[in-house]
């Protein structure tokens, strides 16, 4: 990568809580520079600085406060647009700039199922970008759409995929404890939350049970072949700021010892890519950790924690596993994902 020349990129949805996690991580970026910014039709005209409700710990960056925001649907003198948009009206905004030849690199979930559309962990299946060039808008404009998964999804994969690739998988179950962050800004009422837990999270269920197949499934002739094995999910939503906790049993095709199913978390590959982190996933034989507060930022938020490896009266094993859900889960997914488009040429 010629790191000399930043791209140019913009950010839609900029004014959500996705929008600026990944206006905060862009500050600096060695790669990308936000040189511009849309919103709702509501929003567009004004000073970023003058309409957002910056939530992020850091100042926002200097090169982004005066920016004027744009509406959804004007032009972009930026290749690689980020999504951040709200689900409800991200399907059709993303599909609008593919077409017109821009790269979306999207953190919603309406396209993650598409058949033709990269539901991408880079460490996982980077193989599965191919599935770009089989994109119509690809073909036609050099626009195209890829997708990280749910922000639950990540760790529970990062955590199960040296399992699966190295043992197999054949059930799986996971309870999540899933922090506020998650439900964007201003997310659940204080009196809904506070000293409780809310054990329904619209969708969530469904996207841990099916995103997973498809990101272990096998590229072949230009389609993915989901990966076979089952999991049932339980989410509930707990009072922590940042960074989602799960509770998972699996039960392997091939049977494994604990120091063999360990060995097999370190064999990650490091990308080499500016936001990569140095170890993709952490182990601790511990049954204290990880926990949010020890083991939310390691790795700058990028990486994902397991730990208390033991095994399961029911399935085969049981492990805890833990992910920053806006970072690694969310806004950093993305931005792994457009370093792995750059690095391999895949912006024409």
């Amino acid at each position: 990568m010629n790191l000399s020349n930043k791209i140019k990129t913009g950010v839609l949805g900029c004014t959500g809580a996705v929008g600026q996690k990944l206006i905060s991580l862009l500050g600096n970026h060695p790669l990308f520079e936000v040189t511009e910014v849309a919103a709702s039709d509501i929003s567009a005209g004004i000073k970023y600085s003058e309409r957002v409700n910056w939530k992020e710990s850091s100042d926002i960056p200097k090169s982004v406060k005066d920016l004027t925001i744009k509406k959804c649907s004007d032009e972009f003198d930026s290749k690689i647009l980020f999504s951040g948009l709200d689900s409800n009206v991200a399907g059709e905004i993303e599909e609008f700039y593919a077409n017109k030849g821009y790269a979306v690199v999207s953190n919603s979930k309406n396209h993650r199922m598409s058949a033709d559309v990269p539901l991408i962990i880079p460490e996982v299946n980077h193989s599965h970008f191919e599935l770009i060039h089989k994109q119509q808008t690809y073909k036609k404009s050099g626009g195209f759409i890829v997708t990280n998964p749910n922000c639950s999804t990540v760790v529970l994969a990062v955590t199960l995929y040296p399992v699966y690739k190295k043992f197999g998988l054949k059930k799986v179950m996971v309870t999540t404890m899933q922090a506020v962050s998650g439900a964007g800004y201003p997310g659940i009422p204080s009196m809904d939350i506070l000293g409780n837990v809310v054990p329904y999270i619209k969708d969530e269920e469904d996207k841990i049970e099916t995103e997973p197949l498809k990101i272990f499934g096998t590229f072949s002739g230009g389609a993915v072949k989901f990966a076979d094995f089952i999991i049932s999910a339980s989410c509930n939503r707990v009072p922590v700021r940042d960074g989602h906790t799960m509770s998972v049993s699996f039960e392997t095709e091939k049977k494994a010892s604990k120091n063999e199913i360990i060995k097999s978390f370190g064999e990650y590959e490091n990308l080499g890519l500016p936001s990569s982190p140095e170890v993709v996933l952490r182990y601790f034989d511990n049954p204290f950790r990880p926990q949010p507060l020890l083991d939310g930022m390691t790795g700058n938020g990028m990486t994902v924690s397991a730990g208390n490896l033991r095994e399961c009266n029911i399935l085969d094993w049981k492990i805890n596993a833990f992910g920053h859900n806006t970072i690694r889960g969310a806004a950093g997914a993305a931005i792994l994902n457009a370093e792995y488009l750059v690095k391999n040429k895949f912006l024409k």
